[in-house]
């Protein structure tokens, strides 16, 4: 009897306790990428935490407007398996991201979401790491209606910070418009 009980003490700790060593905590506040996860999962690495960042977007007479101040947190959700961030802006406004691998079709996918848009159906980019950059796709026309994509790509990313622009891009990505900026500091 006392051995049956040490073994359910053992197995319950292992499994009941350690099962999400992973997740958000006090000693982790952002989360840790699972081991077993991935190695993709690492891609964002760089970006987990809190960064103070200056966003732009491109006004409809094509000039840029004036940086608004965010600040962009990063951290590992689902134990560890994948990646959360949401910007948090000084108007109450926020958007956000889920980002998980897909070891099948070896892609990225982010569903967006944010308050001033709320929605029943996230849209979803996908894409890679490519170089040192993220760069992530999502069908879309221009106003034209050329066929295109809204692309979003991760740049210059470091232990200091990281660079993030949206642009429509044409099919062969030649043509290539950015509409808007985000430049991020640690």
């Amino acid at each position: 009897m006392k051995t049956t009980l040490i073994i359910f003490l053992i197995l319950c700790t292992t499994f009941c306790f350690g099962q999400y060593d992973y997740e958000v905590s006090e000693t982790n506040p952002f989360g840790l990428p699972n081991p077993e996860a991935p190695e993709q999962i690492k891609d964002f690495n760089l970006m987990i935490g809190l960064c103070n960042c200056e966003s732009t977007t491109r006004n409809q007479d094509g000039t840029w407007s004036t940086p608004e101040k965010i600040t962009w947190e990063w951290k590992y959700i689902m134990n560890g398996t994948a990646v959360q961030d949401q910007t948090l802006k000084p108007d109450g406004s926020h958007s956000g991201s889920i980002r998980q691998f897909n070891k099948d079709s070896s892609r990225w996918y982010v569903h967006w979401f944010s308050t001033k848009t709320p929605s029943t159906k996230f849209p979803v980019w996908e894409g890679n790491k490519k170089d040192d950059n993220i760069v992530l796709y999502k069908e879309q026309k221009a106003p034209n209606g050329t066929d295109g994509y809204f692309r979003l790509t991760f740049y210059d990313i470091s232990k200091t910070g990281y660079k993030w622009v949206g642009e429509w891009t044409n099919i062969s990505e030649k043509v290539v418009f950015p509409t808007w900026k985000i430049d991020c500091k640690r």
